[in-house]
Formats: structure tokens, sequence, C-alpha cells
């Protein structure tokens, strides 16, 4: 193994200090400054309630022992409860759950009247749809955000999130992404080395997401058309953006980052539905496969695929010229391979989603914030560009796709008629 090169080792500071976070950091005092001390409790509230929502509230208790959840949001007041219950019994962290009943919101509207409420810091869980309006919401009211991936399902969405960062920046608030392998200790080694040329310049990179079938709810009787769709969001490209974009983000992020945080300027793909053919499976693929072009000739393969009894995968692959570097999801999954070093990590196996809300809370007590607004919403561009590749087949480029105007949003937000479940059709779908 090689020594620690000074940029190396500054990259390293930089992307591991609980402070920093791999974002952007401020130095001026937290808006909310009585909370910047290290034994003040911090109000939260919960956007989301569902299994993803759930799991973000345990970390973020586990994260801070001065953390309490004190108000919940969610459409459906079943889901609110059944979340309720299940963090009031698990016992790491249920003696700060206190969520009295005139502060759990039910509805389309829900978000606002928990933003009127005191808390200080806000988890935003909802279908990736609601992320833009949400966000726009929470930094307005003045809360902190840590804000679940993807950021959004379309441009417009992509050009709101970028805009209230800038504003986030500006009140000096914190936006914390979910983009969770950005946390992962060894991921974050291995991105130092290669920034200290330990593979040389990279010229390829793969990112493969195979994984099986997921859930999915049968319609009830007394379910109209918006609420199927939004108990089974994740089958509708409005409310998703297809599972390249709500799951396969995670190593296309990954990719992105590794390559220095540079981004493709175009993309061709081809996609469909082979297993998903049913209308239980609304209108998103069940593969997709693009290939993104880089300015410097990169070139950066992605492959997807949600089809049960087939191989399972879930890794990136960094080609350079003097080595290959992986990402995998196994005992010595990271690792080097290269003419001028071998390395495997060997460190801590830190829990990332408890990590990115411990740092979170630890800049928020130094008297700081984290701004992830930039990579996260270039890093959902990214999958959404994929998406528009599969579904035009077309050659896509990333200015295109940013200045997209395909604006995904249903005419209103009220339980009755949903958008049409249109199903894409390459060479018949057209870019807009």
């Amino acid at each position: 193994m090689l020594p620690l090169s000074s940029s190396r080792r500054s990259f390293l500071q930089a992307t591991t200090s609980a402070a920093v976070a791999g974002g952007f950091l401020s130095a001026l005092p937290v808006a909310r400054a009585a909370h910047a001390g290290g034994n003040d409790t911090l109000k939260v509230g919960l956007v989301g309630c569902g299994g993803r929502g759930t799991g973000a509230a345990v970390d973020t208790l586990k994260a801070d022992a001065n953390v309490k959840l004190v108000a919940m949001a969610d459409l459906f007041g079943d889901r609110l409860q059944d979340s309720l219950k299940s963090l009031k019994t698990n016992g790491a962290v249920a003696s700060r759950v206190d969520v009295a009943a005139e502060r759990q919101f039910v509805g389309f509207d829900a978000f606002k009247q928990l933003l009127e409420t005191n808390v200080d810091v806000v988890l935003l869980a909802t279908p990736p749809h609601f992320r833009p309006m949400h966000l726009k919401a929470a930094i307005e009211a003045g809360k902190h955000v840590f804000a679940e991936k993807p950021v959004a399902v379309d441009a417009p969405g992509i050009r709101s999130v970028l805009a209230t960062c800038e504003e986030a920046k500006k009140k000096n608030l914190s936006v914390v992404s979910g983009l969770c392998l950005r946390n992962h200790f060894g991921i974050r080694e291995l991105a130092a080395r290669i920034a200290d040329g330990a593979i040389g310049k990279i010229h390829t990179m793969q990112a493969s997401d195979y994984r099986g079938a997921l859930w999915q709810k049968p319609r009830e009787k007394d379910w109209t058309d918006m609420h199927y769709q939004l108990r089974n969001w994740y089958y509708y490209t409005w409310l998703s953006g297809d599972f390249n974009v709500e799951q396969h983000i995670h190593f296309l992020d990954v990719c992105a980052w590794l390559k220095g945080n540079q981004y493709p300027i175009a993309a061709v793909g081809m996609g469909g539905r082979q297993f998903r053919t049913g209308a239980e499976f609304g209108n998103i693929y069940d593969h997709h496969s693009v290939v993104y072009e880089y300015e410097d000739g990169t070139k950066f393969y992605s492959f997807t695929r949600q089809i049960p009894n087939c191989w399972g995968d879930m890794s990136a692959r960094f080609v350079g010229s003097d080595g290959v570097a992986e990402v995998r999801e196994k005992k010595d999954g990271v690792n080097i391979k290269g003419s001028k070093q071998n390395w495997v990590f060997q460190g801590e196996d830190n829990n990332i989603y408890v990590t990115e809300h411990q740092e979170m809370y630890a800049a928020l007590r130094a008297g700081k914030v984290i701004n992830h607004g930039e990579h996260m919403s270039k890093s959902t561009l990214l999958a959404i560009l994929g998406r528009m590749a599969t579904y035009t087949g077309k050659r896509i480029t990333w200015d295109q796709a940013m200045n997209s105007q395909e604006d995904l949003s249903p005419a209103k937000y009220e339980w009755g008629p949903a958008p049409e479940a249109e199903i894409a059709i390459p060479g018949v779908t057209k870019f807009r």
C-alpha cells in the first residue's frame, strides 16, 4: 500500500470530517443559533411515514442523543399511525418519540401544517415527486432539511431544487442528501485514492443494479385512481421517476463522484417492460441500459433491471489507465487492482444511514451547516437523463435534459382522477 500523499490526506480529512460531510460547509453562525450547542435538544419533524421515512426517523434518533421526533405528516392516516407505532416500540429510540395527536398531520397539506410547528429539522421521505415543493416550503419556513434521494422526477423539479438550495445557503440552513453511499468510509477512502491517481485517468465506468421484484398493493374498493397511484407510487413515473431514478441513482451518483463530481454531456439508451406487463405495474420499465458520454471521451455504462428469478448484482467499476477499482456490496468489495497499488478497504463497516444524520447534527452543533444541493440535484438529473434516453430512444444531451420543459405534475392534488399512466415507446415517445 502506498503511503498517504498530502493531496489524499487532505481529501480524506475533508470527506470524513463530521463538520464537512463531503458538501458545502458554512462557517457562519447557524440561523437557529440557540440550537448550536452540544446539549440543546433539536426537534425533528418527519414528512412521509412509509418504510423509508420510518427508517430515516430511527436513523436520525440513533445519530444524536439530544434529538426528539415531535411531529409527523403523511398523505395517509393509517401509514402515519403504523409508523408511529413502530417507532414507539423500537427500544433504541422510543423514549425520544413525542408526537402528540395535535402534531400528527394527514393529507396533501400535511407538510404545510408540520412546518408551522417549532421543529428545527425536517426529514423529507415522501415519493420523490413531492421533494421539490416540500424542500422549497421547508427552507422558506427556516428549517434544516434531510432530503431523501432522488430529489425530483423531472427537469423543472431539478431547477426548483437547485434554486431552493441556493436560498438555503443564503439563509444558512442545512440541506443534507440521502445519497448514503457517499457516507461509506470505504468508498470515501477509494475516492481519495482515485483522486490521488491510484488507477490513473478513468476512461470507462460501469454501474449495475440488478435485483428482483418489489412490493405492489392490490386495489381496494373505496380507492380513487389518485388514491391507488399514491399507494403504489413506485410504479408511476410522475411519482417515482421510474426505478432507475428512484433506486439506481445510488450507483450512478457513486460513479459521478469518483469521476471527480463530473457529469456527462449526453446519453443513449434502451429499456422496456418484459416482466412488468400488467396494469398493476403502472407505466415504469423493468430494465434500462444507458451509455453516458463524457466530454473527455470517458464512457459510462449503466445497467439496471428489476425482474424476479434473475442474477443479482449491485456494483460500480472504474477502469483507468493504471488499474481498476471496484465497489461491490460484499466483504472486501471496495478495492483497487493496479500497476501503482493493490488495495482492499479493511476499515470500519459504518452504518451509512446513521452516519449521514450524525454528520448533519455534528455540523449544526458546531455552528456550521451542510449543503449537498449541487450533487444531489445533478445526480438526480443524471438518472433522469438516462430515463429520457430509454423512453425516447434518442441521444439526449445534458443541456437538453436540464432545460427540458416536461413537467410530470398532475393537474390537481386531490382524491379523484390521476395522471394517465402512458407507457413510453422508444421511437414514438417525444422528448419534451
